[in-house]
């Protein structure tokens, strides 16, 4: 369970933290070549998320080789969708694929268990717990019920989510019971997580940037507050970080409306705009990917300029989104250094 030891915990208690905490989204990825050794040892990439083993393995391999200060759960945000039998699959080239959910499937949903199909993940947090660094924060995780739903039901990712726009217009009331649906079981999750060992949480809203102000109300705060809210009633001292891609002015809503712990940013929020977020509480980003990828000055003075501007309030140094497949090892482990290296 959390310690105060683990730097990460203390951000998200609202402490500064000099130098900041640093982990990356999809740290354990395809960028490291014994990823790809493990990864092609697994099979499918489910396969891969459901072998406590190997999802052991690959969660690991940046702790060894960067001692980031904490460690996420390698799983991915459809593992829910693939527990309710959306017959989930991940073709190469083409990324995830599943049944396309219709309005006469999602009453069933609700009576469905998740929580047994997903004992191999749990399992694989309990595992992490015990072998991880004692100073390493071990973070799960999960979809935002929007971003998951709009998965669901266009049956693949779209680039504006227009399937899930109109279905939710056309289903209004379908719709928002599909998005309770997946909170509930998404903070069935989550606890499940926290109780294997889990220091803290984070929620992934991947395509909330593609809704207007209603709908971001609608469909990206609301659920994300019932999630926060499940959790905490059974697990008060949970931790939770919420991030919404894309949510630009709306992120202050968001921090309201979720009463998320933390909120990360994704590497368009200006900084200006962050430090008044920060100013509410703890705030986690916001590195350009494209930054690792390019190494040298781009990558120096990115994270000179987030230090600078976030580095004496509470912040969790991170990118802006997931780091990409491009980017050179070598590059993050300067990254690493950087941030750890300049001094207040």
């Amino acid at each position: 369970m959390a310690s105060g030891t683990r730097k990460i915990v203390e951000v998200l208690n609202g402490k500064t933290v000099t130098p900041p905490p640093v982990w990356l989204m999809r740290q354990a990825g395809r960028y490291l070549p014994e990823y790809r050794e493990t990864r092609a040892k697994a099979g499918s990439f489910l396969d891969l998320c459901y072998s406590p083993d190997y999802a052991v393995e690959v969660t690991l391999q940046p702790i060894r080789r960067y001692g980031f200060d904490a460690a996420i759960l390698f799983s991915d945000i459809l593992v829910i969708p693939d527990a309710l039998q959306r017959q989930v699959r991940f073709d190469e080239g083409h990324g995830p694929r599943m049944q396309p959910l219709a309005s006469e499937d999602i009453p069933a949903l609700a009576a469905m268990p998740v929580l047994d199909h997903l004992q191999p993940v749990i399992e694989t947090v309990r595992r992490l717990r015990i072998e991880l660094p004692t100073e390493t924060a071990l973070l799960g995780f999960c979809g935002a019920p929007w971003t998951v739903a709009t998965y669901m039901i266009a049956g693949h990712g779209t680039p504006d989510q227009a399937p899930t726009r109109l279905f939710a217009y056309r289903e209004p009331k379908g719709f928002a019971a599909l998005l309770d649906i997946l909170a509930e079981k998404s903070a069935e999750y989550l606890i499940a997580q926290i109780d294997a060992g889990a220091d803290a949480v984070q929620i992934f809203d991947s395509w909330a940037g593609v809704l207007g102000e209603n709908e971001f109300a609608a469909y990206a705060v609301k659920p994300v507050r019932r999630i926060i809210d499940l959790v905490k009633a059974r697990r008060p001292q949970a931790k939770i970080i919420a991030f919404a891609k894309g949510a630009g002015l709306f992120l202050k809503d968001y921090r309201e409306g979720t009463r998320a712990d933390a909120i990360g940013l994704d590497w368009t929020v200006p900084l200006s705009f962050a430090a008044d977020l920060q100013k509410e509480g703890p705030i986690q980003g916001n590195l350009d990917p494209q930054r690792v990828v390019a190494g040298g000055d781009a990558l120096r003075d990115g994270i000179d300029a987030i230090l600078q501007a976030l580095g004496n309030g509470p912040l969790i140094f991170n990118l802006g989104h997931g780091i990409t497949p491009q980017a050179d090892p070598a590059n993050v482990a300067a990254l690493v250094d950087r941030v750890r290296g300049i001094s207040r």
